[in-house]
């Protein structure tokens, strides 16, 4: 029995996470290694995860290939560089024949540095568009009308005036078509007045209501938001499935990038002036639990929550953190600035601290995993 626990639990949470990590980790370092290739460095290592090595190859550029047995992340190792995290050797440097320097990461002027870093970010970026674009063009969207079945006695909504039956037109001028595009509005408002139309019968009536920030539970764990105190309608006529062209499917897969773009932003600045709380960061354990609970849903969620999880990676990568690619072009930009690169232990002295800080932080979401497990 012990057995068949373990093949299930492995099966239902260990395999949908390293598919989905799996992929966002690829394309990130894909990112670096082809506007790598594109500005002429050459790239001694292609890793698919860390530790011992499982499985490799040479191509015909002399780019080894590998596929390591420790699937929670990867890295591009330029030539020149004398670690994953691009850091180099002064030493290294002076005796490098003049061939090989000039197909190393270093010796490029900086522009091309900083291309490179950035690629893998924005490829994060790219890969959550692709994937929003293939699954709306290809299955449509399910669309729930902006219509009130239920305005909760005592809540925001009550207060100004709703009624069941009515139908969500406009949000502070701006067109509402679905239930779930009211419900971001509102979510990100809490405090904040807002100027409904609203269509009652063959009336339409405006009516102002102040979101109240309320803490809900949700399958991704406690999310601190606005709520208005509706619910929505019950009647299956006000569902449709829509269908959209490539470019309109496009069009709605830049905007959902955005919005959790926008949403992560939003989240981190709460953080750090108080209004949201940091319970919410998870870390690998709660990943593959979320990731299991989504693949019962099917391949489609599955491949949604690839595509969250690479924006989030593709903008935390970009914070300004030595070790993170943002870190490195924070120095790129100083460099430009000076006219110089920082020194050697200004920048080991950065790096020991974005270990610290990235360390502090792994070590805060996994507490914060296990102490969900333990809730739960």
């Amino acid at each position: 029995m012990a057995v068949f626990e373990s093949l299930y639990f492995y099966a239902s949470y260990i395999v949908p996470f390293i598919f989905v990590l799996s992929i966002v980790v690829f394309f990130h370092e894909l990112g670096h290694f082809m506007v790598g290739r594109w500005c002429g460095v050459k790239v001694d290592v292609f890793s698919l995860g860390f530790g011992p090595e499982v499985f490799s190859f040479h191509d015909s550029k002399g780019t080894k290939w590998r596929l390591a047995a420790l699937p929670l992340g990867g890295f591009v190792k330029f030539h020149g560089d004398s670690n994953a995290a691009s850091m180099s050797d002064a030493e290294m440097q002076a005796t490098m024949p003049p061939e090989e320097r000039a197909v190393s990461f270093f010796a490029q002027k900086v522009w091309k540095r900083a291309a490179v870093v950035a690629a893998g970010p924005i490829a994060n970026f790219l890969l959550a568009i692709v994937i929003f674009t293939l699954v709306y063009f290809s299955f449509g969207r399910e669309v729930l009308a902006p219509r009130v079945n239920e305005v909760k006695a005592g809540e925001a909504a009550a207060a100004a005036g709703f009624e069941t039956g009515d139908l969500i037109v406009s949000i502070d001028g701006d067109e509402i078509g679905s239930w779930s595009e009211m419900q971001r509005v509102v979510q990100k408002s809490a405090g904040v007045p807002l100027t409904f139309v609203i269509r009652r019968g063959v009336k339409e009536l405006t009516l102002t209501a102040v979101p109240a920030q309320r803490d809900l539970n949700t399958p991704f764990g406690k999310q601190r938001m606005g709520m208005l105190g509706l619910t929505a309608a019950a009647d299956p006529a006000d569902w449709r499935i829509e269908h959209y062209s490539l470019p309109q499917a496009a069009r709605i897969a830049v905007g959902e990038t955005w919005f959790i773009v926008e949403r992560t932003i939003s989240y981190v600045g709460g953080v750090f002036t108080g209004r949201e709380t940091a319970d919410q960061i998870s870390g690998p354990i709660r990943i593959a639990e979320i990731s299991g609970q989504v693949a019962k849903v099917g391949i489609v969620a599955l491949f949604n929550l690839a595509a969250v999880l690479s924006v989030s990676v593709g903008l935390i990568n970009l914070f300004p953190i030595p070790l993170l690619d943002g870190g490195h072009l924070l120095y790129y930009l100083v460099e430009s600035l000076r006219g110089r690169p920082m020194s050697e232990r200004a920048q080991e002295l950065g790096f020991r601290v974005g270990i610290a800080l990235v360390g502090a932080l792994m070590l805060f979401a996994t507490f914060n995993d296990l102490l969900h497990l333990t809730r739960g």
